[in-house]
Order: structure tokens, then sequence, then C-alpha cells
């Protein structure tokens, strides 16, 4: 394995992030119109929704631990490399990757959920 493996992952990873962040925002936008909402009398509908942000809210968090982890063992797999480690460069690498596919699955189990809030939207309007 040569320095440039892990190199490669940089921009994957950083774009990565990138939308994580974005996802966060918009989770963060969500969260503060239903707290200007009238609280006094929360509907069904309306805490069903802070239940399903919580737990978004908790993988996003946990997604973006996972990516920062993944870039930083990558980081270090690059600096072993550099230092003539191949040995604990391909075992880093391999972990970076490993905490790459955990954030993604996260990923993918917080689209679900994103899905399953807008079916509880749906719901309300057929009632």
């Amino acid at each position: 394995m040569t320095l440039t493996t892990p190199a490669l992952l940089f921009p994957a990873i950083s774009l990565l992030l990138l939308a994580y962040t974005n996802r966060f925002l918009v989770l963060a936008q969500l969260i503060r119109e239903l707290n200007q909402r009238n609280n006094k009398g929360l509907e069904v509908v309306v805490k069903r929704q802070i239940t399903n942000l919580k737990s978004r809210l908790h993988l996003i968090r946990s997604m973006q631990t996972c990516g920062v982890l993944s870039f930083l063992l990558c980081v270090l797999a690059m600096l072993a490399l550099f230092l003539e480690q191949p040995q604990l460069g391909s075992i880093m690498f391999g972990c970076s990757l490993l905490t790459l596919v955990l954030s993604l699955l996260m990923s993918l189990y917080e689209v679900w959920i994103s899905c399953r809030a807008i079916e509880i939207e749906l719901e309300s309007m057929q009632d």
C-alpha cells in the first residue's frame, strides 16, 4: 500500500461530512419550527415527530462522529506509511474503512427514519 491509497478517501469523506452537516442543519431548522408552534396542547402528530427528530439527531451525531473518526484514522494511516510503518498504516486504513462503513450504515438508517417522519405527516393529512 502506498501513501496515495488512503489519500483517495479524503474527497469522499469530506463530501460525506458536508452532507451530514447539511442533514443536521435541516433537522435543527425543523426542531426550531416545531418549538415556535403553540406548545400548549401538542398534537399527537407533533409528539410523534419529536420522538422521530430525537432519534434522527442522535443518529446524525453518531454518523458525524464515525465520519470524523474515519478521516482521522485515514490521516494516521498516511502518517504511518510516511514513517515507513506499512503494517500499522494498513491496520489504520482498514479501521478507517470500517468506521466509514459504519457511518454509511447509520446514514441509511437515518434516511429510513426520515421517510417515516414524512409518512407521519401524510397520515395526519388524511385524517
